[in-house]
């Protein structure tokens, strides 16, 4: 009743005020706000809100001492319904390029009305990323010499990237530092003279150095066996487009979500320029959590072991029901040697392939062995960004789901494991989710 009664005020403001704002007296809310009908983000499903009893299966005695049983509760939200692909991350690649090519070419924005440059977050000056590159042009020649490699130095006859010139800068706002802090005294304080902290203050700043794909994992990762083939193959060669992307580090993975976040809210802007529309930016594209990732990867199945809920990795048939290790020896026997393709296998009740091998995936929670004794039990999150000085202790990361070279206890959707931040491995790959903005789908 009370939304009818404001949109009867808000119409009546809209007869009244044909030559400018009036106000009514009454206490309507701002009635001139964007509208918001949620978004269906890409390639994504949606994991609706619920509870989640965390802890080992009952197969994993040892692991009670770590993985203390406790019922939490998970928000709603997005997520990627298969590990990311070496062709979506391509996209990733390409697009540092294009942004090196265009700086080169001069491809900026006009100046705002007031005379000013458009400048990005660093205050370097915006991009035109409308224009057209020409690859032949000659201001492009040191550009194209930093992006790929010399003759003497490529590995193969085609065109190879230099992945040391694929370094990418973002920055977010360290909330957990910033509600530490008294702005209510700060305020009072600076009322007094004193100078309080500007916002700017807990934004970080951070540069991967290279976020292009380390090929040579493929050969690192196993001694005394012949690899050479996939890693030369992998992430360039056609074949293996809809395959998981590997090689990819903690810090990588989070460039993704960030620059995902960037490009996506980069349409959002351009489409409301074109349709005059008001459609606004959503929530960021990051990483899951430990038990959001557990959550999804259980499939409302509760205290299910498996995805597909189990308590069997074969079906009915005898058929293998994801890509492990299920023998000594035998890698083959459930259809992939290495990876396969990122939609392969049934998905499970949330829509969501390969929770359960494939590669395992990366999550933004910190791994310590008695987390599970003081977690929050709303929205649980334990994490802490490990600085280059740190011990090895404190930059380790959690990994969820097992992977192709993995036996099956680790596909377990309870089964912790780990690996530090900076690592690159064969057989770890990620996801991205984004929170949920309301009560439920439903809602829209």
């Amino acid at each position: 009743m009370k939304n009818v009664l404001k949109l009867a005020l808000g119409l009546l403001v809209i007869s009244l005020t044909s030559c400018g704002k009036q106000e009514t007296g009454e206490l309507t809310g701002v009635l001139e706000r964007p509208s918001w009908s949620g978004i269906n983000p890409y390639g994504m499903v949606y994991v609706s809100s619920g509870t989640l009893l965390i802890g080992p299966s009952d197969q994993d005695v040892n692991s009670t001492f770590v993985q203390r049983p406790k019922t939490i509760s998970i928000t709603g939200f997005y997520m990627d319904e298969t590990e990311i692909t070496n062709n979506e991350y391509r996209q990733f690649i390409e697009w540092i390029r294009d942004e090196k090519a265009h700086r080169a070419l001069g491809h900026f924005l006009e100046q705002l009305d007031d005379g000013t440059e458009q400048d990005d977050e660093f205050g370097e000056q915006a991009l035109d990323w409308d224009q057209e590159i020409d690859w032949e042009d000659e201001e492009l020649a040191e550009t194209k010499e930093e992006i790929y490699l010399s003759r003497e130095e490529s590995s193969s006859e085609r065109l190879e990237y230099n992945p040391a010139s694929f370094s990418y800068k973002y920055r977010y706002y360290d909330m957990q530092q910033a509600a530490q802090y008294d702005w209510q005294a700060a305020a009072k304080d600076k009322g007094n003279g004193s100078k309080a902290k500007s916002r700017k203050e807990f934004f970080v700043t951070v540069t991967v150095p290279s976020v292009y794909p380390d090929e040579l994992v493929w050969v690192r990762d196993f001694a005394y066996s012949y690899n050479e083939p996939i890693a030369r193959n992998y992430f360039w060669h056609p074949a293996y487009d809809d395959y998981p992307v590997v090689g990819i580090n903690w810090h990588m993975a989070n460039a993704f979500g960030y620059w995902r976040t960037k490009l996506y809210n980069q349409a959002l802007a351009a489409q409301n320029t074109k349709n005059k529309s008001d459609i606004i930016s959503t929530e960021d594209f990051r990483l899951p959590t430990e038990h959001e990732w557990e959550y999804a990867a259980r499939g409302g199945h509760e205290s299910a072991p498996y995805p597909w809920g189990g308590p069997y990795i074969r079906n009915a048939k005898g058929c293998l029901l994801a890509n492990f290790k299920p023998g000594r020896g035998n890698y083959p026997e459930d259809g992939g040697m290495y990876t396969v393709k990122a939609d392969a296998y049934f998905p499970n009740d949330y829509g969501l392939y390969n929770m359960a091998g494939n590669v395992a995936e990366w999550t933004s929670s910190a791994f310590h062995e008695n987390a599970y004794s003081f977690l929050h039990d709303l929205n649980p999150d334990y994490r802490y960004d490990a600085k280059e000085d740190d011990t090895l202790a404190d930059k380790r990361k959690v990994i969820r789901g097992g992977s192709w070279k993995d036996v099956h206890f680790y596909l377990q959707t309870g089964t912790r494991n780990w690996e530090f931040q900076d690592t690159t491995k064969s057989y770890v790959g990620f996801r991205n989710v984004i929170t949920f903005l309301g009560r439920s789908i439903n809602d829209f």
